[in-house]
């Protein structure tokens, strides 16, 4: 890892993953906030992007409570929403290894966008790599921003700076290049159709969990 980090063939692949760390990281303050004004203190904020580090899944959370529904409704859709995280570690099972703890802290940073970042490169020791640094980066970054966020509470709005706008976009760049592949574009494809075929059925948010099965396109054998 450490020689991948000093290899200049690299240095494209590093600045992209902190850049997309950075302004995902951002968008972590939107949850502090909201976690606060939702009736959360600051230290619980921070313990739920701790161990949770998942943003849709801590946004769920915090809407449901901040509108008045029971922990447990919160906690069904949260789960809900994190089940797709499974699905993507099937995706990198095949390209981490290492020891059990080397592993489980990969568990822990697979989500959409180290995900995305390493099915993005075609050289294993990149795939490897952009995985870790955009991992590492974010949790540091969306943990951070959460600290700040909830230390300031009300006094910030998300949609007067654009925060809202962070993830939508994000998920735009992330997508694009994996759309140069014909496997990548079968999946978006596919998870589309499932998703609009779904919407008139079930209730909101199950659509895009069930999307990601998507995801197994990519796969390979």
């Amino acid at each position: 890892m450490i020689e991948a980090l000093r290899d200049p063939r690299m240095r494209p692949v590093i600045n992209a993953c902190l850049t997309l760390s950075l302004a995902i990281g951002v968008f972590g303050a939107s949850f502090g906030v909201g976690a606060v004004t939702a009736g959360a203190s600051v230290a619980q904020a921070c313990v739920i992007s701790l161990l949770v580090f998942t943003g849709a899944s801590q946004f769920s959370a915090v809407s449901v409570i901040g509108a008045g529904g029971s922990t447990a409704s919160a906690l069904g859709g949260a789960l809900l929403l994190a089940a797709r995280n499974g699905v993507y570690g099937l995706a990198m099972a095949r390209r981490l290894d290492g020891s059990l703890a080397r592993r489980l802290l990969a568990a822990q940073l697979t989500i959409d966008e180290s995900t995305a970042m390493s099915a993005a490169q075609t050289d294993p020791v990149a795939q490897r790599l952009a995985f870790w640094i955009t991992g590492l980066s974010l949790y540091l970054f969306w943990n951070l921003g959460t600290l700040l966020g909830a230390l300031a509470g009300t006094a910030i709005d998300p949609k007067t700076f654009g925060l809202d706008a962070a993830f939508p976009a994000a998920y735009v760049a992330m997508v694009w290049p994996l759309l140069r592949d014909g496997r990548g574009r079968l999946a978006a494809a596919l998870g589309a159709a499932i998703c609009v075929a779904l919407i008139p059925f079930v209730p909101v948010g199950i659509p895009i969990l069930c999307a990601a099965l998507a995801v197994l396109v990519g796969v390979r054998r």
